[in-house]
């Protein structure tokens, strides 16, 4: 059998053109990705990924095939930003003082949506789809609920603060975050200052009963849909782990 006669004796030439094939494609999802990044984190997730696609100087077509979903392109960019939601947690859990832990979580959990208008809204939605992120964002709300309990055992978190509170708290921290960021960027510190000083114990007064969880995580679900102009599936909710009871 001569050379040309085998199987692979084409295949260095194979290579040859094709690992430029795969360098180009990867270096326009990483395009991709850097425009997508910098466009949530300036104006929103619900910006269209036309705009992401002009952005990164591909057409829409590379880009949906990289990223056949908004979903597929929000776990790709956040990835990083996620892992360090849930390291956010870690370092809270690791202070010898829960309640020091609790508030410094909640001040750098508020300080990175204040960084990433993207973040702010991310943080305030859910999105079953995209498993990776949906995956971080439970092994942070997992580590959240123990260190609650610590924060708790120390006498100084009140003791009918509940999770759901947190989501209130990122609700109504994007919110001013979205409204004052251009006019007056720091707002949100004096909002992050007021709720500790609420969550703190002892109460001064009673609370109104906590939004149901399964409520929450429908209008979480909710947001997403509606910054699409989608309606929210009927059973979307049971998909959703976070909030939880």
């Amino acid at each position: 059998m001569t050379t040309s006669d085998r199987p692979d004796a084409d295949r260095p030439a194979q290579e040859h053109r094709e690992t430029p094939l795969r360098r180009d494609a990867e270096r326009n999802r990483e395009r991709i990705i850097d425009a997508a990044r910098s466009a949530f984190a300036s104006d929103g997730i619900e910006i269209s990924m036309a705009s992401v696609a002009r952005a990164a100087g591909v057409g829409i077509a590379t880009l949906f095939r990289r990223f056949p979903t908004r979903e597929d392109l929000i776990d790709a960019v956040f990835a990083d930003t996620m892992h360090g939601y849930v390291e956010a947690v870690e370092t809270a859990l690791a202070d010898p003082d829960p309640w020091h832990g609790f508030t410094g979580y909640v001040e750098t959990v508020s300080a990175m949506q204040a960084a990433d208008r993207g973040f702010a809204e991310l943080l305030t939605m859910t999105f079953p789809t995209a498993t990776l992120m949906e995956t971080e964002r439970h092994r942070a709300y997992t580590g959240f609920l123990t260190l609650v309990e610590r924060a708790k055992t120390t006498g100084r978190l009140r003791e009918d603060f509940v999770s759901q509170d947190l989501v209130l708290l990122l609700m109504a921290n994007a919110g001013v975050i979205a409204a004052t960021r251009t006019a007056a960027p720091d707002s949100w510190r004096r909002l992050i200052g007021y709720l500790l000083q609420a969550f703190a114990a002892p109460p001064t007064a009673p609370l109104p009963p906590a939004p149901d969880p399964e409520d929450l995580a429908r209008a979480m679900l909710g947001l997403n849909c509606a910054s699409r102009g989608q309606e929210p599936p009927a059973n979307g909710v049971q998909t959703v782990a976070h909030p939880a009871k």
